[in-house]
């Protein structure tokens, strides 16, 4: 979608829907007060009437307002000006989107970004604005056999701005937005697929495709045999139980200087999650396909940083494959070598995702990363602790947890700190080898954080559980595209490319 920021005049721009926003009770904002009088007051009699209250969130589409340089107006509410934040406007701008996606309209002007509350600068309104409307345009590739219905008109989205100074950072922000946008949809995408569709084959085709799409982007596949090679024997007892055959993909974006340490992300692709011999319970195993969102965050970043020519230079890496019952699988009280020589007692084999990263974060020392971040959909404990609004955070680097809880608040794709310590160990004893791959229900996604970091000593590293946000259940069912947001906001500061 083309998208422009410009200093016009709500009164003067021509487009199909001019999209205002009404603060409660009946408070115009500047660009709505000069249409408003541009149109013989028409917008005020609406409100005059009591047909729009403005609470945050509502929309009222006009189709005809004579006077009008648009052929329609959308009002968003925006609530009392008193709670008015950047919260409240990423809402408005979400609202106006899916209206906007519901009508016909091929060229929105929106002027949500006019009156910017104190904690939003113009920079983020435009990644706002390009990110929800990306958002609300986004349509699930379903196997549906009926016809699909027609994609929304919208091609082209103009964000009016109060001076050159916000138009140049808006602009700055909205390209951004798109890019990132992008990266979400590559995310959305997998996680949406069926899992005899996005198998881990499909994982490594998509990489390789992004490899072709983007020249920065080298991309590399190990199968089986070189997985063993490598010693990896705590990825492969996860990947024993299924017919379908693991990859390892390995993911280098060269954007920086040559020879700079990079930033790794690892990230956590079963393909599907049955728990193994441990099997889950029937109930929502179906959502259980998502259990790839990490290794799709990482496949995201890396398409947004392609997209951005981020100044920097990265290191992917993407353990895929299934974790399924057979005859061959991994049963609880086997003991496994990792790639590091440390063994590990099963005692769960639905700890799985944990075994898997163990080997990918070993094997990612090789690249002598600046940082490493590990994304994974790891516990349902985490959960139970944050809901599906914060994702949780543990690392005992303070300053890379800063980077990213700082990130994650710009992005409004949040993160919490949650700790991380050797008395939670205590929980992992094993009479038999290492340490165990779990520790019980109690503190749950800690222990498992803690079992991760055991691979990660020396290293300055992070761990997002991302089991609670990489997607919606029930109607809403499907991936919502986190962290990509998060990881892009932190490799721009890090690139100091905003």
């Amino acid at each position: 979608m083309e998208s422009k920021a410009v200093t016009t005049s709500a009164a003067d721009l021509r487009s199909d829907c001019a999209v205002l926003g009404i603060h409660e009770p009946r408070d115009l904002t500047a660009a709505a007060r000069a249409l408003d009088n541009e149109c013989g007051k028409r917008i005020s009699a609406v409100l005059a009437r009591g047909d729009f209250a403005a609470r945050l969130g509502d929309t009222q589409l006009l189709s005809e307002v004579p006077g009008s340089p648009s052929g329609r107006v959308l009002l968003v509410g925006l609530g009392p000006r008193k709670s008015f934040n950047r919260r409240a406007l990423r809402r408005a701008m979400l609202v106006a989107a899916q209206a906007l996606a519901r009508t016909g309209t091929r060229h929105a002007a929106s002027w949500l970004a006019h009156e910017l509350p104190a904690d939003v600068d113009p920079y983020y309104a435009g990644r706002f604005a390009a990110e929800t409307a990306a958002a609300a345009l986004y349509r699930i590739p379903d196997l549906k056999s009926a016809k699909r219905l027609p994609a929304p008109a919208l091609q082209k989205l103009t964000l009016g701005v109060a001076d050159g100074k916000a138009r140049n950072a808006a602009q700055r922000g909205l390209d951004h937005g798109a890019a990132i946008a992008s990266g979400q949809k590559v995310t959305r995408d997998l996680g949406n697929l069926p899992p005899n569709v996005c198998t881990p084959r499909y994982i490594a085709r998509t990489a390789r495709e992004l490899g072709r799409r983007h020249r920065s982007i080298r991309v590399r596949v190990l199968e089986e045999a070189a997985i063993e090679r490598l010693g990896m024997g705590s990825f492969l007892a996860v990947a024993r139980g299924s017919h379908e055959p693991p990859r390892f993909v390995i993911l280098e974006y060269r954007g920086g200087r040559r020879g700079a340490a990079p930033v790794a992300l690892v990230g956590k692709g079963i393909t599907f999650d049955s728990g193994g011999i441990s099997l889950k319970d029937p109930p929502g195993m179906d959502e259980m396909k998502f259990d790839m969102s990490g290794a799709a965050s990482v496949l995201g970043t890396f398409a947004a940083a392609a997209a951005l020519k981020l100044p920097i230079n990265l290191v992917g890496v993407v353990p895929a494959c299934e974790n399924m019952p057979s005859g061959h699988a991994t049963k609880p009280g086997d003991i496994v070598k990792s790639m590091s020589g440390q063994t590990v007692e099963v005692l769960n084999t639905d700890a799985e995702g944990r075994l898997i990263l163990a080997d990918a974060l070993t094997y990612v020392r090789r690249f002598k990363p600046a940082a490493v971040v590990d994304i994974a959909t790891l516990t349902g404990a985490c959960v139970v602790a944050l809901g599906a609004h914060y994702c949780g955070l543990m690392s005992p680097d303070d300053e890379l947890a800063a980077q990213l809880l700082t990130a994650s608040e710009r992005s409004d794709d949040r993160a919490w700190r949650m700790p991380i310590a050797d008395d939670y160990g205590e929980q992992l004893r094993s009479n038999f080898a290492d340490f165990a791959n779990t520790g019980g229900r109690e503190g749950g996604a800690i222990t498992a954080a803690w079992f991760l970091s055991r691979f990660t000593q020396g290293l300055r590293w992070a761990h997002l559980d991302i089991a609670g946000v990489a997607w919606l259940g029930g109607p809403q069912k499907g991936s919502t595209g986190r962290p990509v947001a998060l990881l892009v906001d932190f490799l721009l500061e890090r690139a100091r490319a905003r």
